[in-house]
């Protein structure tokens, strides 16, 4: 799952919870001013004062004092108070904000953390750093011979060049043995990046090499570097060939010949590019 789609639902999650916290605050605040009396209904019921005969005020006041003092102070003594309900009793206005901004900062975390590990985890769809299928052998070498030009797999990020077979002595002792059942084949899988500062390397057709427009790096057609200041040729996927189709292992980077190192003998086939 991409960084954006989880965006998109983590997003809507916050919002649903933001209104859910205001809805129930709300609802307790009504509730809280239900269960109370209005300022002005207090206000009336002071008003309202009965007029009480000045006989039945004479009466009360004997018959307060004729209690013991124990008895007044138990009748004078309020009861005790109920603790009062949560429900009624709600949450501040700190509360609410305090708890909000927590929800907020989980909630956006956990979409930073979901994004993070979308986007390092590995698509079962594949791409680039897994096998690349390029399509059949025989249709890379017609493209190649055809064109005079390697074959670009845009996917894989690398050019399937042309290995002549007399040249698999001299590279049997100096290339990584995962490249060799690809050069065997007739292809080499060719990292369009030069080593050097990482520019793109673009194939020349009248030098028939590799050359990188930036700071001049020139390599063979099978990425042996010929000249410039890159460190050594470029690098390269191996490359294996089943029932005829062509795959390219992006997940294995392997470092480019050392300078020096020319088992094609191939010369420059006309002017440079760069």
């Amino acid at each position: 799952m991409s960084a954006g789609a989880v965006l998109a639902i983590a997003v809507p999650v916050l919002v649903l919870l933001a209104a859910v916290a205001f809805a129930t605050t709300a609802r307790r605040r009504d509730a809280k001013l239900a269960a109370s009396l209005s300022r002005e209904t207090r206000r009336a019921d002071k008003s309202e004062v009965d007029v009480v005969e000045a006989a039945d005020v004479e009466a009360e006041a004997k018959e307060r004092y004729a209690q013991t003092p124990s008895a007044a102070a138990a009748a004078a003594s309020p009861a005790p108070a109920a603790p009062r309900d949560p429900e009624e009793i709600g949450m501040t206005r700190r509360q609410l904000f305090n708890r909000s901004i927590l929800g907020a900062s989980a909630i956006g975390g956990g979409g930073l953390v979901a994004g993070i590990l979308a986007f390092l985890w590995p698509s079962g769809a594949g791409g680039f750093g897994s096998k690349i299928s390029a399509g059949s052998l025989e249709d890379v070498l017609s493209f190649i011979a055809a064109n005079k030009a390697p074959f670009y797999v845009p996917e894989a990020k690398s050019f399937l060049a042309p290995y002549p077979a007399s040249a698999l002595p001299k590279a049997r002792a100096v290339y990584d043995d995962r490249l060799l059942p690809g050069m065997e084949a007739g292809v080499v899988a060719l990292f369009q990046t030069c080593p050097h500062l990482g520019c793109r390397v673009p194939w020349c057709a009248s030098s028939q090499w590799f050359e990188c427009p930036c700071h001049g790096s020139k390599y063979n057609r099978v990425g042996e570097k010929r000249g410039g200041p890159a460190p050594r040729g470029l690098d390269q996927f191996p490359v294996e060939v089943a029932g005829g189709r062509v795959s390219i292992d992006t997940g294995q980077r392997i470092v480019g010949p050392e300078i020096g190192v020319n088992t094609t003998g191939q010369e420059p086939e006309g002017p440079h590019c760069v």
